[in-house]
């Protein structure tokens, strides 16, 4: 009975799919102002997403994910995430995101004026995410 009182609901949500609904005892994941963890009955919060892994703690055991920019939603029994990309670990092609690392520190080490440092930065971050967390 104790334990049922931890659990909340958990949805991540992309605009291709609903990439997971579920309950969890517990989500880790990166905002823009860091690492948060949450457990049931947060006080509400919104925050913006930055390329991270995504953990959640529930009766399966942990289960993560590689999620790319967006929102969250916390509320005292659900948290939401609202991402631009989400994937699980045998979504991700290692040698391409190897490659797409390579291409992103080629094109920040260039410092073009063409180049967008932004961009580069970001697809850097994602890159290096998914090759994480295919470790």
């Amino acid at each position: 009975m104790a334990e049922e009182n931890r659990v909340f609901d958990i949805e991540i949500i992309t605009p291709d799919r609903i990439f997971y609904t579920g309950k969890a005892t517990m989500i880790e994941f990166n905002t823009a102002d860091g690492e948060i963890g949450v457990y049931k009955n947060h006080i509400p919060l919104t925050t913006v997403l930055v390329p991270g892994i995504v953990t959640i703690t529930g009766d399966e055991g942990l289960k993560t994910a590689a999620v790319h920019a967006g929102f969250a939603e916390i509320l005292p029994d659900k948290v939401t995430l609202l991402a631009e990309i989400a994937e699980w670990p045998d979504e991700i092609d290692e040698q391409r995101a190897e490659a797409a690392a390579a291409r992103a520190k080629e094109r920040l080490t260039a410092k073009t004026k063409d180049i967008d440092l932004a961009r580069a930065e970001f697809a850097l971050r994602k890159a290096l995410v998914r090759m994480e967390i295919k470790k």
